[in-house]
């Protein structure tokens, strides 16, 4: 099955993702991990998690995380080859060069500000539509 992995440590903001994914039926399981750490173990399959197999299509990488980043995932999983050419797009709430720079250099495919927001209709539809194009 198809799959995106969402690497949030906001709560409310995965909670949003998963409805969205559910309202939308989006034909993509949603993985979802609260920082660097959880997303490493799920690609790797490590401490006793199951690996998300096949590999997911996308990464939505928030930055500002704790244990682990979203800068210190990405140049993580940049340095294993099997996962290096996952597309990865960082949403975070940080509008700052240095981070859009820091990330640029990682090869990041993307960089969205958030919030994504999937309250309003109008807006629920706008990021649905963001979503599709990434999954394209």
């Amino acid at each position: 099955m198809r799959s995106v992995l969402l690497v949030e440590d906001d709560f409310f903001d995965t909670m949003t993702a998963q409805k969205a994914f559910e309202r939308f039926s989006v034909p993509h399981k949603l993985y979802t991990a609260f920082n660097g750490i959880e997303a490493l173990d799920l690609l790797l399959g490590r401490n006793d998690v199951e690996p998300i197999r096949p590999l997911p299509e996308v990464i939505l990488l928030d930055l500002n995380m704790p244990k682990m980043n979203g800068h210190e995932f990405l140049a993580e999983l940049r340095s294993m080859p099997e996962f290096s050419q996952i597309p990865v797009f960082i949403t975070t709430t940080s509008g700052m060069d240095v981070d859009r720079l820091n990330a640029q250099n990682l090869g990041v495919s993307g960089y969205i500000l958030k919030p994504l927001d999937f309250e309003t209709s109008s807006n629920m539809v706008d990021s649905m539509n963001l979503l599709e194009q990434l999954l394209k």
